[in-house]
């Protein structure tokens, strides 16, 4: 994690003393696919980047000791979600502060906490706690692991996503709050037809948006439409075989 500057060492250090060790995993996706799978469009998904970056290099550049250090910056669709573990009350309002600098800010999620007391051994915990989630999103069948960002600080889970649906998002819920260690889950995950992502896409986007909803609602009554046809075959009686 950044914000911590963390050993290997102090990474392991904790993997042996809870006895568990996160499961490695590989990425073996194109950038295509991953851009596929995600319900941000790919303009999108450069433009949070871009939003990441601008905030990074403004933390960097404060005089404020421990705001690059550790404020942790996640972005989904211009919502930018703070987490972090700092001394002052002052790194964490000049952290929003900044934060609202950035172009194509929409909205800013505090959950900045301060704590000057955090040891290395919790800083290595909530890694390990956000590797395991994140570990066990990838894995978990109908739920899209790319379209969420974990963060923990202080046992404290932190989500900013999109989700297909209610029912995707209470899976990513109670699949972080049934993992060892955490203390609370605090989701701020929207559904991906919620009105409010209508409100951060420019016209252009927005019919992109209709464009694209229109084509899924097409599949599935292709499909439903199939199914019942299907369904209504096997009921059909099977003509006795002459001999």
């Amino acid at each position: 994690m950044k914000r911590y500057g963390l050993s290997l060492a102090a990474s392991v250090a904790w993997m042996a003393l809870s006895g568990c060790v996160p499961a490695m995993v590989t990425a073996g996706a194109t950038t295509s696919g991953v851009v596929a799978a995600q319900e941000r469009s790919a303009g999108n998904a450069v433009d949070d980047a871009g939003i990441r970056l601008t905030l990074e290099n403004l933390y960097f550049n404060r005089d404020i000791n421990d705001l690059f250090k550790n404020v942790e910056v996640r972005v989904t669709e211009g919502r930018v979600l703070l987490t972090g573990d700092v001394n002052r009350p002052e790194t964490k309002v000049e952290a929003v502060t900044l934060a609202w600098r950035a172009r194509g800010v929409r909205e800013v999620i505090d959950e900045i906490q301060v704590n000057d007391k955090a040891s290395a051994v919790d800083y290595a915990r909530d890694s390990w706690i956000s590797a395991q989630i994140r570990s066990r999103f990838l894995f978990e069948k109908n739920l899209r692991s790319v379209n969420y960002n974990v963060e923990t600080v202080n046992g404290v889970v932190y989500l900013l996503g999109i989700a297909q649906n209610n029912e995707e998002l209470n899976k990513a819920t109670y699949i972080a709050s049934t993992t060892r260690y955490v203390k609370q889950v605090v989701s701020h995950v929207i559904l991906k037809d919620d009105p409010r992502r209508r409100a951060y896409l420019t016209p252009g986007e927005q019919e992109q948006q209709q464009r694209r909803d229109d084509e899924r609602k097409d599949r599935k009554d292709q499909q439903e439409e199939q199914d019942k046809q299907d369904r209504q075959e096997e009921r059909q009686p099977q003509e006795p075989r002459q001999e």
